[in-house]
């Protein structure tokens, strides 16, 4: 069975990611890219669907780190004889895929245990593995159809039932390196890596990254670290950037409530732009605006909630039967049948980031505001019909509040770019409908008995959602309506301390069993503390969500209160960027 979620760790490369358990097991990587099939799954099964160990064969204590604001990787071990330490990295700006793991022998003799496992098709097939000589040196093969893993190093393990391992000494002093490349199976083998200085620049190119930060409030640790991860998420080349790296890790586990994450939303993007935008980070949004362009482009009516990471529009949901799911959570699935959904509140989210970049002085170009414009039409057409909100809900379309605040938003960031901004557009027709959605929430999406806005027009209960009316613009944080909210979520949806989305039995997902408190929600209530004058309660919560973090600083989807576990997908876009914005907020409200 894979470790807890909250033991692993992420590395990456900008064009996929791995995660490494405290027990140097490498027990996830999609090669090449975010969405592809993995080739070690054990994360989702056990080592017979792959995995890359590099440990410990004998009792030992660990500790591990990031280098610096990287994402370079050091796990120190310690053992009765002695001690140790390996440091993973995916080296930076490669037109390849590589995995290096250095060990380094720092006290006395230390025996590692080696087990190089491939399985492709997410654990499904084995390879045809062989041994050659390349460039001096022997190198394992691995090669199974379009798929070819290339593993070098100075000592390499031998077969074993399906598996390739070894144990050997390592003495103080005594530095050995070792990597795992993807490459097209047609292609020839690729050459080999200056591992060396590859680890020594990937590292001072994300060092210097992070430095570009200009955050400089409470908890600029732990903010630096998401940032770190969210460009970690985001595809360097073609500037989309996934929700997470992983796959069905369970919102409620031994449930059915499992995703994958490893696409690019809409709305996720959109809000990791507002994150790094807030802490000074300009070219990500030039990047992410360009994929954006291409992902969209044609119809707008054609508009999806979400893309693959080249911005590709086929998602196929389907199940993989022959995986037991992580902690025997089924199904396990891939593609993500979501992509059909209308979701009407992702044209508000992408309005709301292309305006604060505009606020950064990061203009439209001709094509992107032509294609705003469009979109903001076709939203004109429509905006009136029920939706599954933000929350995917698989249940019956209702008409969210929070989904028809998002309209105002589109309308509202439309209006203020020919206002503003100087663009052209229908401008007068923009105004009427941004008071006609405004009009109708006020009616329809609030309870009067209670003095609350509502999850959706038919309905008396509350959603966290609700929380970030204050910061879209559509409501004063300490408005009447918006103090009524916070205190029925608190008093609704507070569970030890964390919030639910919603309240899962009233059937609104039309889903079985229930879920964990959603972090992102948590760090809203941060913000609409700060946003209602709660300093103190802002900063009171936003140090316990700190400390939910692992020992590296990431953080899940969900936190199970009960058991102190990581739940749901990891590490998780959406919880890392509402750690950012709330840290924002609450150093704002603190120079107010």
């Amino acid at each position: 069975m894979a470790l807890p979620i909250e033991e692993y760790a992420l590395i990456g490369d900008t064009g996929t990611a791995a995660l490494v358990g405290s027990d140097g097991s490498i027990d996830w990587l999609c090669l090449p890219r975010f969405d592809s099939h993995a080739c070690f799954a054990a994360l989702l099964g056990t080592r017979e669907h792959g995995r890359w160990l590099l440990g410990p064969a004998q009792e030992a204590t660990s500790s591990r780190r990031y280098v610096g604001d990287t994402a370079l990787l050091e796990t120190t071990w310690t053992t009765p004889t002695g001690s140790f330490r390996i440091t993973d990295v995916m080296p930076l700006a490669d037109q390849r895929a590589d995995v290096v793991r250095r060990i380094e022998g720092l006290e006395g003799s230390c025996r590692v245990r080696h087990e190089w496992t491939v399985r492709f098709g997410y654990g499904r097939i084995k390879p045809w593995v062989t041994r050659h000589h390349h460039d001096g040196h022997e190198v394992i093969m691995a090669v199974a159809g379009p798929d070819r893993l290339v593993l070098r190093g100075p000592r390499l393990p031998r077969p074993d039932d399906g598996h390739h391992v070894d144990e050997f000494e390592i003495e103080a002093g005594e530095v050995m390196t070792f990597s795992t490349t993807w490459q097209a199976s047609h292609r020839g083998l690729p050459n080999f890596l200056d591992r060396g200085s590859r680890i020594d620049s990937t590292c001072r190119t994300m060092q210097e990254w992070a430095d570009h930060c200009d955050y400089d409030g409470p908890f600029r640790t732990q903010v630096v670290r998401s940032l770190v991860t969210l460009r970690m998420l985001t595809h360097g080349g073609t500037g989309g950037i996934v929700a997470a790296p992983t796959t069905s890790l369970p919102e409620d586990v031994g449930g059915e409530r499992n995703w994958d994450y490893r696409y690019c939303w809409l709305r996720d993007a959109s809000l990791t732009l507002e994150a790094l935008l807030r802490c000074g980070y300009r070219r990500e949004t030039r990047l992410w605006r360009n994929w954006l362009l291409r992902a969209v482009a044609g119809d707008p009516h054609d508009l999806q909630i979400m893309y693959t990471v080249d911005g590709g529009r086929e998602l196929p949901e389907r199940t993989l039967d022959h995986l037991p799911g992580y902690a025997d959570s089924r199904p396990v699935r891939i593609g993500n049948g979501a992509v059909h959904q209308r979701q009407t509140d992702v044209l508000g989210e992408v309005m709301a980031a292309l305006h604060l970049a505009r606020q950064r002085n990061i203009d439209d170009d001709h094509e992107s505001w032509a294609l705003q414009r469009v979109l903001v039409e076709e939203l004109a057409e429509h905006w009136d019909q029920p939706d599954n909100g933000l929350w995917e809900v698989r249940g019956p379309q209702r008409h969210f509040t929070h989904s028809r605040v998002m309209v105002w938003v589109a309308f509202d960031r439309a209006v203020r770019a020919v206002e503003e901004h100087g663009h052209e557009g229908p401008v007068e027709r923009w105004r009427e409908l941004r008071e006609r959605v405004r009009a109708e929430v006020l009616d329809r999406g609030v309870d009067r008995r209670r003095g609350t806005f509502t999850q959706h027009y038919d309905t008396t209960e509350v959603d966290a959602s609700l929380l970030v009316l204050p910061t879209l613009g559509f409501v004063e944080g300490d408005d009447p309506l918006m103090l009524g909210t916070i205190a029925a979520v608190e008093e609704d949806l507070m569970h030890e301390g964390l919030l639910l989305r919603y309240r899962t039995q009233t059937g609104v997902d039309g889903l079985t069993g229930s879920e964990n408190p959603f972090l992102a929600c948590s760090f809203w209530l941060v913000s609409a503390y700060a946003a209602a004058g709660r300093v103190d309660d802002a900063e009171k919560l936003l140090t316990r969500l700190m400390s939910l973090t692992n020992d590296v600083g990431l953080l899940a989807e969900e936190h199970d209160p009960r058991t102190g576990h990581h739940v749901g997908n990891f590490p998780q876009a959406f919880s890392h960027l509402a750690l950012v914005n709330a840290a924002v907020d609450v150093a704002e409200a603190r120079m107010r």
